[in-house]
């Protein structure tokens, strides 16, 4: 009993040992981790502050009535071309009554007028033929009654322009007729053909009959944080980007930076406007939502490498340099410009070195110190 004992005891020892063994050989065959790496590319790099906002028509007018009614009949609709005078719409007056019926008391009273001037203007003419009177006398006379035919003439106008908004005498309904002011685009005829319209004066801005607009010439319109506002000025290049039209850069120059802020979302906002360079083969319509990379700084066919790969200790900055195969070392170097995904090299890395990606983590071997 006592030789079996020590027979499983060695045996479990030369089992452990055999094990040990085996492990070992196991994990030396076990394959070593393969790094990536990155390295140097040349290309440019543009600091840029971002502002949101629409891009609209640098000149858009609303069409206004002169004249309050019913609208009679529209004769054009949003996206038709259109030039300067021509028609837009037809309002049918619908006349107050009070200003009706002062307009035909009027003619009234000068119809009566005329009637008395001319009894007397056809006596006294008769006199001033036989000589009975003087002619200085008669011109009295005469001149009340053209008075009285004039005073006629201006009831009856006056009345016509109540009742159907037409002077008569200037053969036309000219008020009644809605023609544009402009040429351009019509954006939107937000009324109908049977909605009532307020003519436009001191009080009243009146009813909009269409919106045109000249689709030729294009603004930015956007919002600036205040934090950025101080980095622009007039006349900066900007890359605009329009949600609506995928795959398309336009250019655009600042042209407008408001004096004063506004209070949103808690932040204060200060506007910007820029001038848009159309392209002949993308129509851009009005209200698209766009946003606008505004040019800040930029560096030109520089060195640079994918800003991830940096490590920052303290105020100095380095990379995981590849010394020899999947060997790397903490390479000091000076960087320049970036843009939020690339930087610039200044020094510290050469053209055909390579770069460990991040997130794998290796061993240091130590810090070495190379220029570019």
């Amino acid at each position: 009993m006592k030789n079996f004992g020590v027979y499983l005891i060695a045996v479990i020892i030369i089992g452990g040992f055999g094990s040990l063994i085996y492990y070992l050989y196991s994990k030396e065959q076990t394959d070593p981790t393969i790094y990536d790496t990155t390295s140097v590319f040349k290309t440019d790099i543009f600091k840029k502050s971002v502002a949101t906002g629409s891009v609209v028509p640098k000149k858009e007018i609303e069409i206004k009535s002169q004249v309050s009614g019913i609208v009679e009949k529209i004769y054009v609709e949003a996206g038709s071309i259109i030039e300067k005078g021509d028609l837009i719409a037809k309002i049918k007056i619908i006349p107050n009554m009070v200003s009706l019926n002062s307009a035909e008391s009027r003619l009234k009273r000068a119809k009566i007028s005329l009637e008395d001037t001319k009894n007397r203007f056809d006596r006294y003419e008769q006199l001033y033929i036989d000589k009975v009177i003087a002619q200085a006398e008669f011109q009295s006379y005469e001149l009340a009654y053209k008075n009285s035919k004039e005073e006629v003439e201006t009831a009856e106008n006056n009345l016509s322009l109540v009742k159907e908004g037409a002077i008569k005498k200037v053969g036309g309904a000219t008020n009644t007729l809605i023609r544009s002011t402009v040429s351009g685009m019509v954006l939107q005829v937000p009324i109908k053909e049977g909605n009532s319209v307020i003519e436009s004066n001191t009080f009243n801005e009146g009813t909009t009959i269409a919106s045109v607009a000249d689709m030729a010439s294009m603004l930015f319109i956007g919002n600036v944080d205040e934090s950025e506002v101080g980095k622009i000025h007039k006349g900066m290049d900007i890359i605009l980007t329009i949600g609506a039209i995928e795959d398309e850069e336009f250019a655009a120059v600042l042209e407008y930076i408001s004096p004063k802020g506004i209070e949103a979302d808690g932040a204060i906002q200060f506007e910007i406007r820029a001038s848009v360079e159309l392209k002949d083969s993308v129509f851009i319509r009005a209200g698209y939502s766009a946003n606008a990379n505004i040019v800040l700084e930029k560096r030109t066919d520089v060195w640079a490498i994918d800003e991830a790969v940096l490590i920052f200790e303290e105020e100095n900055t380095f990379i995981e340099l590849e010394v020899d195969s999947q060997k790397f070392e903490q390479q000091a170097i000076v960087t320049g410009l970036s843009d939020g995904i690339n930087i610039e090299i200044i020094s510290g890395i050469e053209e055909n070195d390579r770069v460990k990606l991040p997130g794998q983590i290796g061993t240091f071997k130590g810090k070495g110190r190379r220029g570019h």
